[in-house]
């Protein structure tokens, strides 16, 4: 008797969406479906894992290079692969969703490589999901080309040389795909963005003498990279392309990771291409996992949180060292800036902000560093231009001369800064604006003249709940206290009715952003991600 044949894949709840058959076809499908059977299990084991040593980090308030890796970490012999030659020089990339117009201008925006986002910077509607990736595979076949309906603007890619290469992020291990269910269970997000845009664009890829590269987000440790690694070989195998020609940068964006660098290249080696240093999202997470460790690790308002803190510097060196030393590359981290088209005062300041990080992350060892907006491009291509001359990268700078010890990467209390009542503001402010958003389907949102994702999002309101749980005083005397974060968020809401009319006001979502914000930020059962109650909401 023959075996049944396997489940597949069933679309749940969702409007057909045009030339969504491209994407979604039976092929495509049974590969992820293949995908879940098979790693979805680790998946889940490796997400109990984050819970238990968040556990062991609240109990002993501490974290440390690991024991048990050690001699991977002492064996000098060991290399990651050479990076293949369109991702050998990665000055200068640009981030951003996955829309028609995007694309286009993101391919053209003279950035070396462009991150192509179904994560942090892209709300997962259906639509996103699906159109997203018909979107890139327009632009491979050059028919992405349009005219916007309302500006009457026309979009067109230009010649195949000028265009960015595209490292595609998927979503991270912890979201689910509601849409995609297989025998009632949804699949991960990070396998429906991973496979249906490796099986479609791979060999596509290959042909244009590029590859499927990817940026792999929220990482916590070696074996959540052991994980990739295995979706790697596996589906090399299942199209039959040679295996290394995925190549994968991780976002050291967590703690935890940052005690484990050289373990998660290690483990990627066949297929690393670099580790990126991403700000926003580290300082969520120190707050995270330290939200109970008492003063000592309490952060500032987050503006106050430069990239020159000492716990900084030693997380961003060390970065830097253990890339170079494995032979990958350093990626810099983000210059968020939306420049004003009213005010050249702003444009003039912020400017000279963005120039000084990239001139430091330049002149201390990085290969290259994220802008959020094409007018960014040529200041941080002058940066590196100006220390790399025509060298692709500046991986033979091996950095010995940094040492970081644990404690330094856990030091907050080295930063002079305090938390303030307009830091309260801000964070409110900014938290309702952006949830607002992306409960409308934006994940890259423009919030006083800085493009945010949902990175911003999480740091605020984990801030909100940090210094209300440590009993913070404000330099004007005000304790943090959840009746202050209401109060402070209904005198925000009130604004932003005033200042919208209420026609415009009725047909956003407020209330709603208001009350998720509020929710996540004073619910004593602090949420490991704002993003898995808003999902919930995302209509």
């Amino acid at each position: 008797m023959s075996a049944p044949a396997p489940s597949t894949l069933a679309i749940v709840d969702a409007e057909p969406l045009p030339r969504q058959e491209e994407v979604l076809t039976d092929a495509a499908l049974a590969f992820v479906a293949e995908l879940h059977r098979r790693f979805t299990p680790r998946r889940d084991e490796l997400l109990a894992r984050r819970g238990e040593r968040r556990a062991e980090i609240a109990r002993t308030s501490t974290l440390d290079f690991l024991p048990g890796t050690a001699a991977v970490r002492a064996d000098d012999s060991w290399k990651v692969a050479p990076a293949p030659a369109a991702l050998n020089d990665r000055r200068v990339e640009i981030t951003g969703p996955t829309d028609r117009k995007m694309t286009v201008n993101a391919l053209n925006s003279g950035a070396k490589v462009w991150l192509a986002d179904f994560e942090d910077a892209s709300a997962p509607t259906w639509e996103n999901v699906v159109l997203g990736q018909l979107n890139l595979t327009d632009a491979y076949e050059r028919r992405i080309d349009f005219t916007d309906p309302k500006s009457g603007k026309s979009y067109a890619l230009k010649s195949a040389e000028e265009l960015a290469t595209v490292v595609m992020r998927p979503r991270g291990w912890h979201l689910e795909e509601r849409h995609l269910q297989l025998d009632g269970v949804s699949v991960p997000g990070a396998l429906v963005d991973f496979g249906l845009y490796f099986f479609h664009n791979a060999q596509r890829l290959i042909d244009l003498g590029k590859g499927p590269y990817f940026y792999l987000p929220k990482t916590e440790s070696h074996l959540e990279a052991r994980l990739w690694n295995d979706v790697f070989v596996f589906a090399q195998d299942y199209v039959g392309i040679p295996q290394g020609t995925v190549r994968a940068t991780v976002l050291i964006e967590t703690i935890t990771a940052a005690y484990e660098m050289e373990e998660i290249l290690y483990e990627l080696r066949d297929h690393a291409a670099g580790l990126n240093a991403g700000r926003w999202d580290y300082l969520f997470s120190i707050v995270k996992n330290f939200r109970d460790g008492g003063a000592k690790f309490v952060l500032p308002d987050r503006n106050a949180v430069t990239m020159t803190a000492p716990f900084m510097r030693a997380y961003t060196e060390l970065l830097v060292r253990t890339c170079h030393k494995r032979g990958a590359h350093a990626i810099g981290g983000m210059a968020a800036f939306i420049p004003s088209r009213r005010d050249a005062e702003v444009n003039k300041v912020a400017f000279e902000k963005v120039k000084a990080d990239k001139d430091r992350e330049a002149n201390d060892g990085f290969d290259g560093s994220w802008v959020a907006h094409p007018d960014l491009v040529p200041i941080a291509l002058a940066s590196f231009d100006a220390v790399l001359g025509e060298k692709p990268n500046q991986k033979d700078r091996l950095r010995e001369d940094v040492s970081v010890a644990p404690g330094d990467l856990i030091a907050i209390d080295t930063l002079d800064a305090s938390p303030t009542y307009e830091g309260l503001r801000n964070a409110v402010a900014v938290g309702i604006r952006y949830i607002e958003a992306w409960l409308r389907g934006l994940g890259a949102v423009a919030i006083f003249n800085l493009m945010e994702d949902a990175a911003t999002a999480e740091i605020s309101r984990s801030q909100i709940w940090q210094w209300i749980n440590a009993d913070v005083v404000f330099e004007n005397g005000e304790h943090a206290t959840a009746d202050l974060a209401r109060e402070v968020a209904a005198a925000e809401l009130a604004a932003i009715r005033e200042e919208a009319g209420e026609e415009t006001f009725a047909a956003g979502k407020w209330q709603q952003a208001h009350d998720l914000l509020l929710q996540v930020s004073l619910d004593q059962d602090y949420a490991d991600f704002l993003t898995l109650p808003a999902y919930e909401q995302l209509r």
